[in-house]
């Protein structure tokens, strides 16, 4: 009997499940989507329960998982060149938007600005999804988690160069879109 088979299973669903759905719409604005994601995660973790080596958090393990599941499903949807399933910004998302964030603490002074906000959000969500799902997938790992460029170009198996193309070419792409909405 391994060490890990002490795991209550039931108590790892209960404890580590509400999170991993929280962090998985967190990046694909998708609940039915964010759901069966959760699920597989939840699945995969529990049949592989015996290659966990504790070397991290059980949660850590966990999102990683789910992180490279929805890897995966940006990479399935890039090459079937389908419309995007999911977007990265909610239409009710009001406060920690990245653009926001940038601008450091600012705080909106008039009931006109925080409108003109939102529909500047409602505009760059709707050209976010004009973006190939990989784009929108690297844009979203370098611009809303923040992550580094090494780690971005080992979960899309892209080079640095590459990423470097598709960051300037989405930003192109950004800036036309939404230089066409403000008629600029």
């Amino acid at each position: 009997m391994t060490a890990n088979s002490e795991i209550d299973v039931s108590k790892l669903v209960d404890d580590h499940s509400d999170y991993l759905l929280s962090f998985a719409m967190s990046k694909l604005k998708d609940l039915d989507l964010s759901k069966d994601l959760v699920q597989d995660t939840l699945l995969t973790a529990i049949t592989k329960l015996d290659t966990f080596e504790k070397r991290s958090k059980l949660r850590t393990w966990l999102t990683s998982i789910l992180n490279r599941k929805i890897i995966d499903h940006w990479r399935k949807a890039e090459t079937r060149y389908s419309d995007p399933v999911s977007s990265f910004f909610s239409q009710d998302e009001k406060k920690g938007h990245w653009l926001e964030s940038k601008g450091g603490n600012q705080t909106l002074e008039t009931i006109e600005d925080q409108i003109s906000q939102e529909e500047t959000h409602q505009e760059l969500a709707e050209c976010m999804d004009k973006l190939p799902e990989k784009w929108k997938g690297v844009v979203a790992s370098k611009y809303l988690e923040e992550k580094e460029s090494e780690d971005i170009c080992k979960d899309f198996e892209i080079t640095s160069s590459n990423l470097w193309v598709i960051i300037h070419r989405a930003k192109l792409v950004l800036r036309d879109c939404l230089q066409t909405k403000w008629k600029l």
